[in-house]
């Protein structure tokens, strides 16, 4: 018997364009159920839900979905509440290999804007519908799914490539599993978010697009290497922490794909993202006779990364750099996008320059030698992707938070990975921040780099100041009246719970103000903050001094 593949997820998550597409992949018949009932009844589901109502649709939808499941070799996108009625799901569960599309809220706001067929939107609040839907159905696509995918890559090719590559993999995994017999205790196996060992995304710039690999021993992976590091002549930045580690696996294998190599190794430290430590940079390249064609390789966290990219505008005016991030911070966030700079004494990446990277090369197992606080403070700018864009990957940090903070390898491997897709997109859709969208990318950093600065550079890691801001910035967002309490208190909670600070240090009201006035996103000399308006829902804006000084006064600690 051919196999099947149905499809779950809520309306708008692009299971008819991923089934349409998936099926001719794999040489498949594609069916959509809430099509089939429309050919059936001769009628639109609009007109079903008006004249007849909704349970006389979801009667329909039971006996079309017996008939479509009863079928071999098909692709089906469900409807998105066909997973309501048990008899859906026990069919969906048992004829076939179930993927839930999950999407977020937001990005199903924008696919359905202007769509006017789907009845349980014709509402004046969309969103409060859809997250009210998502709230009741989220539990029961996990219930039946054996895949999880999220759809917020914007290549839909790319994301039908991974899915194919998934199912193998499950299918594979599973094929003795099935024939053995199950404890009579366990009624459904296990949910699986597949994640193959190594992925490849994609930053859609035009002509300075680039690959982010992320996999494991890729420090070893001569041929990788070879293809995504170009340059006969290589300069490895790296520092005293990380060089004992990782610099002589990466100089050997770039020496085995036929490289010329040199290293330079810095201190470590934030406090080393300074005008001195570049100038060691360029000592460096221009005693070695380092010309245009040089490409530079940073080895290490964020303040490596920021100073070797920083590095690599300027030498003679743009060479060639690579990042290879050797923590969780880094890898989920700094290496991408092309922000490098070094700190000022006034304000921290105030000097710096937009320049993209020609790779990312993420080797999750260097995390395996990264400090507990370093990998809690990588931890909040992944939170933080969830909070700004993806509600549901906010829920599934939530449910995972201790596989993480236990450094389980597919946790981490799916964190990774999905926090650099939606870094990616939104670094596609604005890379230098002149439409406004990528500024909701340093929601909590307003209040977090004044931390920084206010204790002096490193006394606090990026990552705590980040995620203590965070819980502060969503006190300001429920003062302003748009985020719910609750959502507040799942802020805070899951802050708390991956151990980051919630509680803000006493700088002095006055020390406050002048810290975050020196900050990039600020317009006309006046601060402007990212707040969310709801989990996944970030906005740009100004906000009343009174609520500032409020929430500042609430959530640091006493003087």
């Amino acid at each position: 018997m051919q196999h099947n593949i149905f499809l779950v997820g809520l309306m708008g998550s692009g299971k008819t364009t991923v089934g349409r597409l998936l099926a001719k992949r794999l040489g498949l018949k594609f069916v959509d159920s809430d099509h089939e009932i429309e050919s059936r009844t001769g009628a639109t589901i609009s007109w079903i839900f008006e004249i007849e109502g909704e349970e006389s649709f979801r009667r329909r939808e039971v006996e079309t979905i017996k008939d479509l499941t009863g079928q071999t070799g098909v692709v089906l996108a469900t409807g998105g509440g066909a997973v309501i009625h048990p008899e859906n799901r026990k069919h969906l569960k048992s004829r076939g290999t179930v993927i839930y599309l999950r999407a977020s809220v937001s990005n199903i706001l924008q696919r359905t804007m202007h769509d006017k067929s789907r009845p349980l939107l014709q509402t004046e609040n969309r969103r409060k519908k859809l997250e009210e839907l998502s709230r009741q159905r989220e539990p029961l696509y996990r219930e039946v799914a054996d895949i999880i995918v999220d759809t917020g890559r914007p290549n839909v090719h790319a994301m039908v490539q991974s899915i194919i590559a998934q199912l193998a993999n499950y299918q594979k995994g599973n094929s003795s599993k099935k024939r053995r017999k199950r404890p009579s205790n366990q009624v459904k196996k296990d949910i699986v978010i597949m994640k193959p060992s190594h992925s490849h995304l994609k930053v859609d710039l035009g002509e300075r697009s680039y690959p982010i690999e992320i996999g494991t021993d890729l420090l070893r992976d001569v041929r990788l290497l070879a293809r995504t590091i170009r340059g006969q002549r290589i300069v490895i930045i790296t520092n005293t922490v990380v060089a004992p580690l990782y610099l002589d696996r990466l100089t050997h294998s770039l020496k085995e794909a036929g490289k010329d190599v040199s290293s330079l190794i810095l201190p470590d430290g934030e406090k080393e993202k300074n005008w001195e430590s570049l100038m060691k940079i360029f000592d460096f390249l221009m005693e070695n006779k380092s010309d245009r064609k040089t490409t530079l390789v940073a080895l290490g966290g964020g303040v490596i990364g920021d100073l070797t990219g920083y590095a690599a505008a300027s030498f003679m005016r743009g060479v060639s750099f690579v990042q290879v991030p050797t923590t969780l911070l880094a890898e989920v966030d700094s290496s991408v996008g092309g922000k490098t700079g070094i700190n000022h004494p006034l304000g921290k990446n105030m000097i710096g320059a937009f320049y993209q990277p020609e790779a990312v090369i993420a080797d999750t197992t260097t995390l395996n030698t990264l400090h507990d606080r370093e990998l809690v403070a990588g931890l909040a700018e992944v939170i933080k992707y969830g909070a700004i864009v993806d509600a549901a990957f906010f829920q599934w940090l939530e449910k995972n938070m201790e596989k993480l903070l236990a450094r389980d390898s597919e946790a981490l491997a799916y964190a990774i990975r999905r926090s650099c897709e939606i870094k990616a997109d939104i670094v596609r859709q604005d890379e230098r921040e002149s439409t406004g969208l990528r500024a909701i990318l340093n929601f909590g950093h307003t209040f977090g780099h004044a931390i920084e600065a206010g204790l002096g550079y490193g006394e606090w890691l990026h990552g705590e100041a980040v995620g203590c801001g965070m819980v502060v910035a969503a006190d300001l967002s429920c003062r302003m009246g748009w985020l719910d309490e609750e959502s507040g208190k799942r802020i805070r909670g899951l802050v708390e719970r991956a151990g980051l600070p919630i509680v803000a240090p006493a700088l002095g009201m006055d020390r406050w103000i002048e810290l975050m006035q020196v900050d990039k996103k600020n317009v006309g000399g006046e601060i402007q903050f990212v707040l969310l308006k709801a989990l996944g829902d970030a906005v740009v804006t100004k906000v009343p001094a009174e609520l500032l000084h409020a929430t500042l006064t609430d959530n640091t600690a006493p003087g």
